[in-house]
């Protein structure tokens, strides 16, 4: 996973791929919260196998694409037709490989570079929640995911809250909604179960607008 989905940070791929090439084995990364947001060449990643998914970087929902480095020959996900270069029978989706191609050129076009957002946010978030603490905040992270542990109260409750007064936000990962159990994540990063149980992800997407999060700054003010 080049970009962790829940706290943002972005993972050493390049060191990780030449350890696994170094040991003989073919590397694949999930690159989908990276697209549009960091350069994804295969050379300097180190990696064989690239993951994108089109709803992250404004493409239409239920469609992605596998990218492979030259060379690389997978056995079929499917069995049947020679669809998708013979690798995954039955009747391609093309709408959605198109909108998945505009998008693409659109993202490479203009990447999302949300660092003043972010930083918006994230000030927000120091100045009207006490005790809130905004996860490897000093490491390298994309800039449209910001992971808070709200002091003192769990992430089902507020998300709740949140709701209610029109904001979307999740309590981890979309791939982990509905789940009440502490962030897995966190838990290998070393917080303690009630702290990753308090964990609140809020996404900025390429829409996002500065009067967006002045909006999240009232709510944050009107439930602080």
């Amino acid at each position: 996973m080049l970009v962790n989905n829940e706290t943002g940070v972005v993972q050493p791929v390049p060191e990780v791929a030449r350890m696994a090439k170094a040991a003989g084995w073919s590397v694949h990364t999930d690159a989908v919260q990276a697209a549009g947001k960091l350069p994804l060449a295969m050379g300097p990643l180190g990696v064989d196998y690239l993951s994108l998914s089109g709803h992250k970087f404004g493409g239409p929902q239920g469609v992605g694409a596998l990218v492979l480095r030259p060379g690389m020959d997978p056995a079929p996900l499917l069995q049947g037709g020679g669809q998708e270069r013979r690798r995954r029978a039955g009747t391609e989706n093309v709408a959605g490989i198109a909108g998945l191609g505009l998008a693409a050129e659109l993202a490479l076009a203009s990447p999302i570079d949300h660092r003043a957002l972010q930083r918006q946010l994230e000030q927000a978030l120091r100045e009207t929640v006490p005790g809130v603490e905004i996860v490897a905040d000093t490491t390298r992270r994309v800039s449209t995911i910001t992971c808070a542990l709200w002091p003192d109260a769990t992430a089902e409750r507020m998300v709740m809250k949140f709701d209610l007064k029109g904001v979307a936000l999740s309590s981890g990962s979309a791939c982990s909604s509905g789940k009440v159990t502490a962030s897995h994540v966190l838990s290998a990063m070393g917080y303690a179960p009630e702290q990753a149980r308090s964990a609140l992800r809020f996404s900025t997407g390429w829409n996002t607008t500065p009067e967006d999060v002045a909006a999240l700054t009232d709510v944050l003010q009107a439930l602080s």
